[in-house]
């Protein structure tokens, strides 16, 4: 069975007033609908004729290209708004590396987190090396938020040799320190 839907055309639209609430001033669409296609956009895999035919489910006419400019206009504003409610990770760190199988080959999955849990950072390395060490370290410091007070590693020689190295070059603070842990 098939259902035939018919969709909203131009003229049946209802300009808002851009000053009434839940509208964002000389748009359509509420905020509510705007803000639903964004997120949608950014938090899933969908592609912007994906949104348009979720949003002709529910007889809501959207090109995509209203969205795709949706997207580039509201999408800095959520991140802008969000980052300052994500939860910064804290000055202690735990680095680890484990031995997986991806696609059929072994790789390192390199891990850094908080004392909290929080992932701070991960990356996959062929090789377990004081260069993926380093590289690794670098990219967790990258990440933002503050640097590390204490860095607790595992037994692996090369961490001690990357903060040291990275210590010299500046790229770490002089005062932290890399204590292996006994598991």
């Amino acid at each position: 069975m098939v259902l035939l839907q018919t969709r909203q055309s131009r003229s049946d639209r209802v300009y808002r007033d851009p000053k009434a609430p839940g509208t964002v001033p000389w748009t359509t669409f509420r905020d509510v609908i705007i803000l639903l296609c964004v997120r949608w956009y950014l938090r899933y895999s969908l592609t912007y004729r994906d949104l348009e035919e979720i949003m002709a489910e529910r007889n809501l006419s959207v090109d995509h290209v209203t969205i795709w400019r949706w997207v580039q206009r509201y999408a800095p504003v959520l991140n802008q708004r969000i980052r300052r409610e994500i939860r910064h990770h804290n000055r202690s760190w735990r680095v680890d590396e484990t031995y997986i199988k991806v696609a059929g080959k072994w790789a390192y999955l390199y891990r850094a987190v908080d004392s909290a849990g929080e992932t701070i950072e991960f990356m996959r390395s062929p090789k377990r090396d004081l260069i993926a060490a380093k590289l690794f370290l670098r990219l967790a410091l990258s990440a933002g938020g503050p640097s590390p007070r204490v860095i607790n590693v595992d037994g692996h020689p090369a961490y001690a040799s990357a903060v040291a190295d990275l210590k010299q070059s500046g790229e770490l603070d002089g005062a932290v320190v890399a204590e292996p842990r006994l598991i």
